[in-house]
């Protein structure tokens, strides 16, 4: 038995659905990622002027928002497979 394709109507609005679906996780995963390192990024640099150990603090900052983000991606990630699966 061939399978029945969908109506076209119907293939456009998975489509547009599928698409905003996925500009909505560039744009979550987006902010993920900036806030921490420009948050810990300033702090580093601000403390790092204010005790005067450039750069120590302000690569300290950025380890600590990679890690912060890898965290808050992997938590996303899983909760798209969670609900898709």
């Amino acid at each position: 038995m061939a399978e029945q394709s969908q109506p076209p109507a119907k293939k456009n609005q998975d489509i547009k659905a599928a698409l905003w679906l996925s500009v909505q996780l560039a744009w979550d995963l987006g902010w993920l990622i900036a806030i921490p390192v420009v948050a810990l990024g300033f702090a580093g640099a601000y403390a790092d002027k204010h005790f005067g150990t450039s750069p120590l603090l302000l690569l300290i900052g950025f380890a600590l928002a990679a890690t912060l983000s890898t965290i808050g991606v992997k938590r996303k990630l899983k909760k798209i497979i969670e609900k898709r699966f």
